[in-house]
């Protein structure tokens, strides 16, 4: 595709917005996948294209956590494995359905999710517990394989489904459970980048340059996440959640 330097630049600036976003809380791909969209590109390519971003904008927030320490490494990559398979499955399903046809089912997801945040995401219980319990590990690493599923299916909304999973389920307070999301998503997007790679011929070339956009994007919200705090990413969060569905409802 040829696009103009315009284009160039507004893919750029989509990028580190939507890589900002997705590290803070979630559904930066709201913005990459439509802008991809917008320039042409066919919906199930723009999904397979949009990891290459995604990729980039977590290998840099990793990159900035490991620098501080990573709290819980073995959780960390217990639950990325389990989250592998489950995006294999999910990245082979996404190759053939567009992502539009989704929109209405993701807005209620990120409804329900809203209201698990609201509702409880602040309790006592969830934000003081430093070692999950057995019962708890089994829970939130069975779960990790259906959030795999959908994290290789389409993506979008991502950090609003692993986050309750890590923070209320598993019981992590929002800062360590963020950290955690990063690493998990970048180990399950390297899967499904391989099966969109395989099976679609993925626009490289776009999704480079937005990836330098998310690169900075995820670079700034790690920053943030370490100095912010658990106000900031909750604030972020349920921000982040109505915007989505608003415009998943009202500007698809």
């Amino acid at each position: 595709m040829d696009l103009a330097l315009w284009e160039y630049a507004a893919l750029i600036l989509a990028g580190i917005v939507a890589g900002f976003i997705n590290v803070m809380a979630g559904g930066g791909s709201i913005i990459t996948v439509p802008i991809m969209m917008f320039f042409g590109v066919p919906g199930p390519v723009a999904n397979g294209t949009n990891r290459l971003p995604i990729l980039a904008q977590n290998i840099s927030a990793c990159l900035t956590y490991l620098r501080h320490g990573v709290p819980e490494l073995r959780l960390v990559l217990s639950l990325a494995l389990c989250a592998v398979p489950g995006a294999i499955a999910g990245a082979s399903l996404g190759v053939t359905i567009s992502v539009e046809a989704f929109n209405i089912v993701l807005a209620g997801v990120m409804a329900l999710v809203m209201i698990v945040i609201v509702t409880g995401a602040g309790s006592q219980e969830s934000n003081v517990t430093l070692k999950p319990s057995r019962k708890r590990l089994v829970a939130g690493h069975g779960l990790m394989v259906a959030a795999g599923f959908w994290g290789g299916f389409i993506q979008i909304g991502m950090g609003f489904i692993l986050l309750p999973i890590l923070h209320r389920v598993l019981g992590l307070s929002l800062v360590t459970a963020n950290i955690h999301k990063v690493f998990i998503i970048l180990l399950y997007t390297l899967a499904a980048l391989f099966v969109f790679g395989n099976q679609l011929e993925l626009l490289w070339w776009i999704g480079g340059v937005m990836a330098v956009g998310n690169g900075v994007g995820g670079w700034l919200g790690a920053r943030l996440t370490l100095s912010g705090g658990e106000r900031v990413i909750r604030a972020l969060l349920i921000i982040a959640i109505a915007v989505m569905i608003v415009k998943l409802i009202w500007f698809t």
